[in-house]
């Protein structure tokens, strides 16, 4: 499990410069996903060899002292509850404002490590001036610039270090699948999770999950086995006034990142909303596998076409990754749940799959034979083999003559062909061009 980075402070400190920095670390490629409101951001970020996911609390509009200080508190209590680190972020050029003393009063009541690191410090006076952060009681501070990057090892190799000791996960005699329930607010996941396990009590045994927010279910029953990874808000936290939204994405963060297959519970009365399409995203830059339960089905006036224009306008949300299970339950009545079981199994055991590197050439080859990849500047890509990668999820890679020329509109070409001959429904799959 990776850790939380949450990083908070007033607006205009450079937040979201810092945030934009961080996950640009990784070379390969970089998660990034738009979260519900315009000013927050999720991604992931790695130094020194280990990841962590950064999460950027930016955006509290500036009004009365009350609503003002009411913001405040909703978005840094909510970082302080699910973060592991969290980074509070000021400005030197213009000093210790009341709203940073707002900030760090709420800090200095938590255990969690918190790092101050003071922002736009790129000179030897600016040095010197920075010194009035002791003033919040918060200890040592780390200087920084955001824009170009000075200081920012420093501050990464303490955010490393300030990351809790997890304990190793006990290891199962039967590695059970995980099955994430997610979604945004009273979309039915209690009710989902409820009408699974039903009253016999004795089918279920709680275990403790490895991080604070997602608990465990080993689920036995109809003659499935698996572990469902739960952020319906069990273990709601009393003291956070919540902004819903932002907090049933921070604890998608956790449970997608824990899971193999997520199941996204949405609310047929609301239809698939911007928060929904988030965490569908978020899983998918996971690479984990997915289906989309339309929930509270029985609540909607419904005639002979209403199933697959739902379906249709959702999959217009999901462009280009369509090929994904969409089903129509009703927690209430328990219509439809075991299909929902049997989709969900079934999405894990496809992502499990191997191709035989005989087989996959032996049908790639003649769909690239058929059509090609265009010619570029004159010369012609030839692909002579290709074949499946050794890794946890489906990746697949083409070897070229000239991998350069390959572009994306091709390689969704191929993997359309994949999806039509092999059943990947749900799964996100990786397409690789690489010289021969």
């Amino acid at each position: 499990m990776n850790n939380i980075v949450a990083i908070v402070g007033r607006p205009n400190v450079g937040k979201s410069t810092l945030f934009n920095r961080l996950i640009q670390r990784r070379e390969a490629i970089v998660d990034s996903v738009s979260g519900v409101t315009r000013d927050r951001n999720y991604g992931k970020s790695e130094w020194n060899g280990k990841e962590f996911s950064v999460i950027d609390t930016g955006g509290y509009v500036r009004g009365s002292d009350d609503v003002f200080e009411g913001e405040i508190r909703k978005q840094v209590e909510l970082a302080i509850d699910e973060a592991d680190v969290i980074v509070f972020v000021v400005d030197v050029e213009e000093g210790i404002t009341p709203m940073d003393e707002t900030v760090a009063k709420l800090l200095r009541k938590v255990t969690k490590p918190v790092l101050l690191a003071v922002n736009k410090v790129d000179n030897a006076m600016r040095e010197k001036d920075a010194v009035e952060f002791y003033n919040l009681g918060l200890g040592e501070y780390f200087t920084f610039a955001s824009i170009s990057g000075s200081g920012t090892g420093d501050l990464l190799d303490a955010l490393i270090e300030a990351f809790p000791v997890k304990p190793e996960p006990v290891k199962e005699e039967v590695v059970l699948p995980r099955f994430a329930v997610v979604g945004r607010p009273n979309a039915g996941k209690s009710s989902f999770i409820n009408a699974l396990i039903g009253q016999d009590r004795f089918m279920v045994t709680d275990i403790a999950g490895t991080t604070r927010d997602a608990i465990d279910t080993k689920f036995d029953r109809f003659g499935f086995e698996f572990n469902l990874v739960d952020t319906a808000g069990i273990r709601r936290k009393a003291k956070v006034k919540e902004d819903l939204e932002f907090y049933s994405v921070m604890r998608s963060v956790r449970a997608i990142e824990h899971a193999d297959v997520c199941i996204l519970v949405i609310d047929a009365t609301r239809g698939f909303e911007g928060q929904d399409q988030s965490i569908f995203w978020l899983a998918e830059k996971n690479r984990k596998g997915v289906i989309i339960l339309v929930n509270k089905w029985d609540l909607v006036e419904k005639d002979t076409m209403s199933t697959r224009d739902y379906e249709e306008k959702i999959k217009k949300e999901l462009m280009p990754f369509t090929d994904v299970p969409i089903l129509f339950v009703s927690a209430l009545t328990k219509q439809r749940l075991l299909k929902a079981l049997e989709a969900t199994v079934k999405v894990y055991e496809d992502r499990q799959q191997r191709i035989p590197t005989s087989k996959f050439n032996e049908f790639m080859l003649k769909v690239i034979e058929a059509y090609p990849p265009p010619a570029t500047k004159g010369k012609y890509v030839k692909i002579k083999y290709c074949m499946q990668l050794p890794t946890a999820t489906p990746q697949f890679v083409f070897f070229a003559n000239l991998p350069q020329y390959v572009k994306e509109p091709y390689k969704r070409y191929l993997e359309n062909k994949i999806r039509e001959q092999w059943d990947f429904s749900g799964v996100p799959i990786d397409i690789y061009i690489r010289e021969k």
